[in-house]
């Protein structure tokens, strides 16, 4: 019984080891990622990859992807929204499969990463702290999301505890900076705000039909505790803010390190329903068009901004997933340097979790969670500097 148990102690250790050499080669082979100083990440949605290229309402994102770079063959980690923005900047779903608010400020959740169930009212999501489980990705599309008892990723991790931190706190450990911004978020800030239109929100007096253009399950920084809490005002609500202060930020010249920026629902593509909003931001290729118009804006108020001019810089235009459109989950992910030129495309298979590690290599920062991960490949062809 002692030589088995030996056995199995050295051939843990063999394999730690492994890892630990595995995870160095990849260090090494991340090299081809520049150092990064500033990077934009604008999230769109819900659209598959065919519904974006070669769309005639989308004629300035075809126009940039062909002079930026283009990944033909980037997926979406799995479905609804919110997973994958959690995803895109922390590696992981931390345990969530839904687009449930946060329960702000509960600190008395019985799990850290799970949703707690309360008759009295609708469900939300408990502050995201500490360390916790994955939950495995639904079986949608077996090509891609994978299956609940074969996920996305097959590194250990799915088995073993997650870390409930973001980049944003890795950025704060580095004394690095970063910022979400989020259209519509109203003049008061994000704190307890799940919906707004710009300015009436749930937390104050709400107006009949008011449109949902600002929707929580699109800012995952807001859903972790150490956010929610500002003990450190440098990882906290006051880094959460709009569109007017993106504007005034790059008019500065002064943007963060990291850049999380969403548009509302009817400027990202995700559409509101006509009760709302009116037919514009309803109809798919209404809604194609205006996100083809907010790009157009956005994108050229950061390349025409001295941050630009400022290091090594890039934008990611990136979709969250594809709503069940289409199988696979293939979406739409544009990458543009202000340090080499454009027109590559790609053909290597990414997700979410290569963005990170990605952008996490390029900050000089440790791999979290499932970025981590020896089979999920750095994007080193759309973002090296040659």
């Amino acid at each position: 019984m002692k030589k088995a148990a030996l056995m199995l102690v050295a051939t843990a250790l063999c394999g730690s080891m492994l890892t630990a050499q595995d995870r160095d080669h990849d260090r090494d082979h991340d090299r081809n990622v520049p150092h990064l100083d500033h990077v934009f990440v604008i999230m769109m949605e819900n659209r598959f990859y065919g519904q974006i290229i070669g769309n005639p309402n989308a004629k300035y994102i075809n126009d940039y992807a062909k002079s930026a770079n283009l990944a033909t063959n980037y997926f979406a980690v799995g479905h609804p929204s919110l997973t994958n923005y959690l995803e895109i900047v922390g590696g992981s779903n931390f345990g969530i499969q839904n687009d449930n608010p946060p329960d702000w400020h509960n600190t008395n959740c019985v799990s850290t990463l799970s949703v707690p169930v309360d008759e009295s009212s609708a469900p939300v999501i408990c502050p995201i702290k500490g360390a916790g489980m994955d939950a495995a990705t639904p079986a949608v599309d077996t090509t891609n999301e994978g299956t609940p008892q074969e996920p996305v990723y097959n590194e250990p991790l799915d088995a073993a505890p997650t870390v409930g931190m973001t980049i944003a706190d890795q950025l704060m450990e580095r004394g690095m900076t970063w910022k979400s911004y989020q259209e519509d978020l109203p003049p008061y800030g994000a704190d307890g705000v799940n919906n707004s239109d710009g300015l009436v929100s749930n937390i104050t007096q709400s107006e009949p039909g008011m449109p949902n253009f600002y929707a929580v399950k699109h800012n995952p920084f807001v859903y972790f505790a150490n956010v929610e809490d500002g003990d450190r005002p440098r990882l906290s609500l006051k880094q959460v803010t709009d569109f007017h202060q993106l504007f005034a930020d790059l008019k500065k010249g002064d943007a963060p390190n990291y850049s999380l920026i969403a548009p509302n629902q009817c400027h990202d593509q995700h559409g509101r329903g006509t009760s709302e909003v009116g037919p514009g931001c309803s109809d798919t290729q209404n809604t194609i068009a205006q996100g083809d118009a907010a790009l157009s804006i956005l994108i050229p108020a950061i390349k025409n901004s001295k941050v630009w001019e400022q290091g090594n810089n890039a934008i990611v235009v990136v979709w969250d997933e594809n709503d069940y459109s289409s199988l696979p989950n293939q979406v739409v992910t544009i990458v543009d340097t202000n340090y080499a030129p454009g027109g590559k495309t790609s053909n290597v298979k990414y997700n979410h979790f290569s963005l990170l590690k990605t952008i996490e290599a390029g900050f000089g920062l440790d791999y979290l969670n499932h970025a981590a991960d020896h089979n999920v490949k750095v994007m080193s062809d759309l973002f090296r500097a040659y």
